[in-house]
């Protein structure tokens, strides 16, 4: 299809909106944004746009809003994937007189207000995510006058559309029903910086359904400000002890990517301790500490966020001076994404990877997140077969899948059909859904395939090529070549130096071991329909007290060393689910991850000594008086000599450990609360000798001992025995929580 600029009529107009938008006298359009105007607003035809972060995407939606608004049009419906995103858009879109506004859970009061100003055309631009396309209230209410009336529409980030996209998000996939829906004639933009052939190839066809032909304008994705690097350190504290030295010597303030919400807590207060003025932002914030967060940044507050992916696409700090991760993202197309949000207004900002022999079991499930198990499908459809509708809560008592697991396969199945979102809950449409063994392959070989360019770009100085090149090149741009800044061009411009009171100061951060273990405090919901007659609050005779581990699995330090520990299961809890073990080695760091079996060995000196700290610093109101082992099957030696271990560095009597019943516990790590309470429940049980011990004792309080806390239900319940049995508290404690 043409890609023609525009009318001289409409580029002296639309040049005028852009100055506007862009607050300069002097702004003029970069190459191709003229064209994209000019096919959605003079020839009203689908266009894609794959243009370089910073090139100016908005720029076009909001021009061509202001265009269309002139000559009559309804108001633009924006499909947008993150609310930091639709913060700075609406901002953006203010300053060109558009009146934008948006429909997110963070402003659920104004909704109403909202509602009448878009039945007094008093809005020109409606911003959602692809999320409350599924909204019943908004399906019924806004929607249907929503598309008779819109004037463009955009779907940003558009890469999500496809699940072939490193960021692939299921409810995207209803867009391309909602095409079929619009007015003929009606223009459509979608946007994305981070898509390659494949990516663009799908994204396309699907703008095109029905025969609509689609004009695609795609530019080069070399980003001239960036200066790439790849730092391999051998330690997770050398990298934190690097950081808390250098991040001062970057340029202006940026972020720091981790990849795991834990992760980010501890090197944020790490760096705070080091005297670094910086946040933790991830997705555990509220919107209003998101925002404060964003602004902070904004306002260069701080040097850094210390961010996981929940700062990612359209975050927009002009001036970002630098991103650095700890840890590599799984595919060099995300991580190109993330990298993208430096140097959009900068000559120069510095971009640094230091990688993590970890990285690989986390996208390990990462890469497998988006794809539905055929099993829970099953149960799934079948239990809603009755027509009725089915809350989350209650359908977690018909498949054993934790809750954001579930709420994604039903995602899944509501963008097949199979299924639909409807007040109460989630219905059945009665429509047949037969699962796509072949496409999940395909998707998974792709995934694995950017793992190993992923593991490719991070290669050592001397193995690798340019790094810019490198992502180009991921990108499918044909126009890569050799940037003459990175580190494989010009050498490394880092300093690799880790002063040795950094790398102390690290490492008494890592080693200092603790965290606590909340207990449960309410029976999940449905276990009576799994043959658990409990419900509501757990009882006060039968509640534990709140518990301490060593670490979590997702922490560094202690944590990483409990995953080698703890083999499979441990990496396993790093990601909630059954990821692939890794080698730890240092120097191996990429290696192809190695499958082991969980160890099963006394604790060594160096363990103990870890949870004698813990032990010491535990605040209880009352110290136990003895110690009791949880059963073990896959790792007896290991929890026994714990326990027998405490005891005798608190001078404790060890009791022995808790008997199993009816096969002992059934079901393994990850899955809901209701499966998991169902596979303990009357499993565990005191044995008469342990019954006579602690009658022996009388009621006093008893140290509960495991080594992995998963989803805290077997401690839960073993507590529980005790608690009947005649203990007066039940104070637990586990080698590492999974999260």
């Amino acid at each position: 299809m043409s890609t023609a600029a525009p009318t001289s009529e409409l580029t002296a107009d639309a040049l005028a909106v852009l100055r506007e938008l862009t607050g300069r006298a002097d702004a003029e359009f970069r190459e191709g944004q003229d064209a994209a105007v000019a096919a959605l607003v003079e020839r009203s035809q689908r266009a894609l746009v794959v243009q370089r972060t910073g090139w100016g995407k908005s720029a076009v939606y909001f021009v061509s809003t202001a265009l269309l608004r002139r000559r009559g049009a309804g108001p633009t419906l924006l499909v947008s994937p993150l609310l930091a995103l639709m913060r700075d858009q609406v901002a953006a879109a203010a300053r060109a007189g558009i009146r934008a506004v948006e429909i997110s859970s963070a402003n659920a009061t104004e909704w109403d207000d909202v509602a009448a100003r878009l039945a007094a055309d008093d809005v020109d631009v409606l911003l959602v995510s692809p999320e409350r396309l599924t909204n019943p209230r908004f399906r019924e209410e806004q929607l249907p006058g929503l598309v008779a009336r819109c004037g463009l529409l955009v779907v940003d980030e558009a890469h999500c559309v496809s699940d072939w996209g490193h960021d692939f998000r299921p409810d995207y996939r209803r867009i391309r029903d909602l095409l079929g829906t619009l007015p003929a004639g009606t223009p459509v933009l979608a946007t994305t910086a981070t898509a390659n052939e494949r990516v663009v190839a799908d994204v396309a066809e699907q703008l095109g359904a029905g025969g609509v032909s689609v004009t695609t304008v795609r530019g080069p994705l070399a980003r001239d400000s960036l200066r790439l690097g790849v730092l391999r350190l051998p330690t997770d504290r050398a990298r934190l002890a690097w950081l808390a030295a250098h991040v001062g010597d970057l340029p202006g303030s940026g972020i720091v990517y981790t990849l795991t919400v834990a992760a980010a807590e501890e090197t944020a207060a790490l760096l705070r301790d080091a005297g670094h003025e910086v946040r933790a932002y991830t997705g555990r914030l509220d919107d209003a500490d998101r925002k404060d967060a964003e602004e902070a940044l904004r306002g260069n507050r701080v040097k850094a966020l210390v961010a996981t992916s929940a700062l990612g696409m359209g975050f927009d700090k002009p001036d970002l001076g630098f991103v650095v991760h700890l840890g590599a993202p799984s595919s060099p197309v995300s991580y190109y994404q993330q990298v993208g949000r430096a140097g959009r207004a900068v000559e120069h900002a510095d971009v640094l990877l230091l990688p993590g022999p970890e990285d690989l079991a986390i996208w390990q499930w990462f890469a497998t997140s988006s794809m539905p198990r055929e099993d829970h499908a099953a149960a799934v459809l079948s239990a809603m077969a009755d027509g009725r509708a089915w809350s989350v809560a209650r359908l977690e008592t018909v498949a054993d899948v934790r809750r954001s697991r579930l709420e994604l396969l039903l995602k899944v199945l509501a963008v097949d059909g199979a299924v639909e979102r409807v007040q109460g809950g989630w219905r059945s449409t009665g429509r047949p859904w037969v699962y796509d063994a072949d496409r999940y392959a395909r998707v998974t070989r792709t995934r694995e395939a950017e793992q190993r360019a992923m593991i490719a770009y991070a290669r050592p100085v001397d193995e690798a090529q340019c790094r810019m090149a490198f992502l180009q090149e991921a990108l499918d741009d044909p126009t890569a070549a050799p940037c003459g800044r990175c580190d494989v061009c010009a050498g490394p411009w880092y300093s690799a130096e880790v002063p040795p009171a950094a790398a102390d100061a690290a490492s008494a951060a890592l080693d200092r071991p603790g965290v606590e273990l909340a207990p449960r405090a309410q029976w999940p919901t449905g276990a009576d329909r799994l043959g658990v007659s409990v419900k509501g609050k757990i009882a006060a005779g039968e509640l534990l007290e709140p518990g301490r581990a060593v670490a979590r699995l997702t922490d560094l330090g202690w944590g990483q060393r409990l995953r080698t520990l703890l083999g499979d299961d441990g990496v396993g809890g790093v990601v909630d689910l059954e990821a692939p073990g890794v080698e730890e080695d240092p120097d191996a760091a990429f290696d192809v991850p190695v499958r082991r079996a969980p160890s099963d060995v006394p604790p060594d000196e160096e363990l103990l000594r870890a949870c004698a700290r813990v032990l010491g610093a535990w605040d209880w109101a009352e110290r136990p008086a003895a110690v009791v082992a949880v059963p073990s099957r896959r790792r007896p030696r290991l929890v026994t000599g714990l326990a027998q271990g405490l005891a005798g560095l608190g001078r404790l009597p060890y009791l022995g450990e808790l008997s199993t019943a009816h096969g002992g516990p059934a079901g393994g790590p990850g899955g809901n609360s209701a499966f998991r309470l169902a596979g303990v429940w009357q499993r565990i049980v005191v044995g008469a000798e342990l019954r006579d011990r602690l009658a022996a004792l009388g009621p006093v309080p008893v140290l509960l001992v495991d080594d992995l806390a998963d989803s805290r239900w077997t401690m839960t319940v073993a507590g529980r025995e005790l608690r009947l049995a005649g203990a007066s508290r039940v104070l637990p404690f586990a080698l590492a929580l999974t999260a």
